[in-house]
């Protein structure tokens, strides 16, 4: 949405009015850009970012798009809860793809043989068009980019293609890493799926940019990228339908390695700057601990983002250091940012960390897959890489693609115990009809209350006449007697309260529908999907 600074727009019973010093741009959540887009942070620095957004919200939040998470205290204006945060899960059964293949087995690392299939950023993907879930990754170590297929997730096959007839090779480009998006936005279907492929040229490299209709025939190179380092990978951010480049740079007396941004609405005009154009956009920080180990200064290995729900949530590889006798002990931190720049990271611990047994599939360098995340049923996955190493040495051994899981919205709850606790909002805005729930109440209840801008319960929306929800689920619609819904309160500035006792609150929405589709983003998709929103 634009605005103009000098025009007030009407949305839903509400002014806005950009403020002086702020762009015409105002996001779906409310949130007002500055003037200055790309902010400038000035010189690479460890100091943590600044979250403008958290500390200036806006005066009334529209909650339309998507579930609304408890990541942050952007939606919260007062609570007796406590936030508890999660990390994801590992599959029991991982890695759940291994090289196998006798391309697969090329390529060497450290001077020891490294056969590999691992996603390296790259993309898994669930195409709704097919009903598959899809996956690019590097095949033999940085050799090739490969392609398979699975029905559920788990259980991945190769097929066998004819770019290089008898393999899955998609791809045949000497490549570091590369991100592929499935672009459910397009409207070209010659363009549906993207590549962006890092290539070496000169003393650095490029990210080149491909098409395809199918993800396994790409055109020749329609674009290629100003200099940049390896690892460097691309995203979209719907909520302003811009690609972004996270440009891997590096300051060797400073902060390491970090990201520098760059943006484009147009996907090949994205690719195009020239040096010292991108600004400093991230890195790792002050309360990014060393490893006991090492006491080496952790530095931004790479970052991989998506738009889940109603944010974007960041995958942030941290580089820990690099020992004589291992390859590197990355692992994967999370990040959430509510305007596609800033970065909130409410826990420093690992999300999905490397393991610290020999032998282990994941024993170094955790990395993320394009697309971050799959929303399958009640789960969340994540794909990861990890590499086996070789011990006395930094070879990355036999590297590998393994899952971990959290729950739907799990990132964060807001919790009570024995005590009934409470969550008020701040002002909010929708134009729905059902309010749903993300809460896991086994042995207690929740219940809700709709107030008006001053605090006051409206009648009948209150707590006494709220019917307790209690059990375990991701989608529990709230109900009042004597009302069917809220629709009665769509495009009014309100307030939700929420009571709960022995209970965990993820996330709650208005839904247009009894179904509970929230109307967010879904990351890289889901067999419940047909687009890339929950509708």
């Amino acid at each position: 949405m634009r605005l103009s600074t000098q025009i007030c727009l009407w949305m839903g019973g509400l002014f806005l009015l950009a403020a002086p010093g702020f762009s015409e741009e105002i996001l779906p959540n409310g949130i007002a850009l500055p003037a200055v887009w790309p902010p400038d942070r000035g010189a690479p620095s460890r100091a943590p970012m600044e979250l403008p957004y958290l500390e200036h919200p806006p005066a009334v939040i529209p909650i339309d798009v998507g579930r609304q998470l408890f990541i942050d205290d952007f939606l919260i204006d007062r609570t007796t809860l406590t936030r508890h945060l999660y990390a994801a899960t590992y599959y029991a059964e991982n890695p759940v793809l291994r090289p196998d293949k006798p391309w697969e087995e090329e390529g060497v690392s450290g001077g020891h043989p490294s056969p590999t299939a691992m996603v390296f950023s790259d993309g898994v993907w669930y195409d709704p068009q097919d009903k598959l879930f899809k996956m690019w990754y590097m095949g033999g170590y940085t050799k090739y980019t490969c392609y398979a297929t699975s029905t559920d997730g788990i259980h991945w096959e190769k097929p066998v293609l004819d770019v290089v007839p008898g393999t899955n090779i998609v791809h045949n480009v000497v490549r570091d890493s590369g991100t592929v998006w499935l672009d459910l936005q397009e409207k070209n279907a010659a363009r549906r799926y993207k590549m962006f492929l890092f290539e070496r040229v000169g003393p650095h490299g490029v990210l080149s940019v491909y098409f395809s209709g199918d993800g396994i025939h790409w055109g020749e190179r329609v674009a290629q990228s100003g200099p940049l380092g390896d690892r460097s990978t691309v995203l979209f951010n719907p909520f302003r339908d811009v690609w972004v480049y996270g440009i891997r740079d590096y300051e060797p007396s400073s902060i390491g390695r970090f990201r520098r941004y760059w943006e484009h609405k147009d996907v090949l005009e994205a690719a195009r700057w020239e040096k010292g154009q991108p600004k400093f956009w991230v890195g790792a920080d002050t309360l990014d601990m060393p490893r006991s180990d090492l006491k080496t200064p952790c530095e931004l290995y790479n970052l991989d983002a998506a738009a889940y729900e109603s944010v974007m949530i960041g995958l942030f590889s941290i580089w820990r250091g690099q020992p004589q006798d291992r390859a590197k002990p990355n692992e994967l931190c999370i990040g959430f940012s509510r305007d596609g720049f800033h970065w909130q990271r409410p826990t420093h611990d690992p999300f999905i960390p490397v393991s610290e047994h020999y032998g282990d599939w994941n024993w170094a360098n955790i990395q993320s897959a394009g697309g971050c995340c799959l929303v399958v049923g009640d789960q969340l996955y994540f794909y990861v890489s990890g590499r086996g190493g070789v011990p006395g040495s930094t070879s990355s051994g036999v590297s590998a693609t393994g899952l971990a899981t959290l729950r739907r919205d799990g990132f964060a709850s807001m919790d009570a115990g024995e005590n009934t606790g409470e969550l008020v909002t701040r002002p909010v805005q929708f134009s729905g009809k059902y309010l749903f729930v993300n809460v896991r109440a086994v042995q207690g209840e929740l219940r809700a209350a709709v107030l008006d801008q001053n605090g006051a319960p409206i009648p009948p929306f209150t707590l006494e006449n709220c019917e307790a929800v209690s059990g375990d689920s991701t989608a529990a619609r709230l109900e009042w007697k004597g009302a069917p819904d809220v629709s009665s309160l769509a495009g009014k500035t309100v307030r939700f309260q929420f009571a709960l006792r022995n209970s965990e609150l993820y996330s709650f929405w208005v839904s247009a529908s009894e179904t509970g589709a929230s109307g967010g983003y879904v990351a890289a998709g889901g067999p419940k999907f047909t687009g890339p929103k929950d509708q």
